[in-house]
């Protein structure tokens, strides 16, 4: 028999800026979830995003997106 095991792990859709954007977010490009890997910091505000599946996004200072955020309930 084999039962659910509760991960500790929280999920929530949020909207992120250049501003509010970590690593471990899951955003949808091209219908398929990637998770943010890498942020490199860009003039004016701007910041490019790297993710696990090797796609990179420069993200608009001004530039919102959904994403998916997994935090840890202690």
């Amino acid at each position: 028999m084999s039962g659910w095991a509760p991960s500790g792990a929280l999920a929530a859709n949020i909207e992120i800026t250049s501003a509010s954007v970590q690593r471990g977010d899951i955003v949808q490009i091209g219908g398929q979830p990637c998770r943010v890997t890498d942020l490199v910091q860009l003039p004016a505000g701007a910041k490019r995003l790297f993710f696990d599946t090797g796609e990179v996004l420069t993200m608009h200072a001004r530039s919102r997106l959904v994403a998916l955020r997994l935090t840890r309930k202690w």
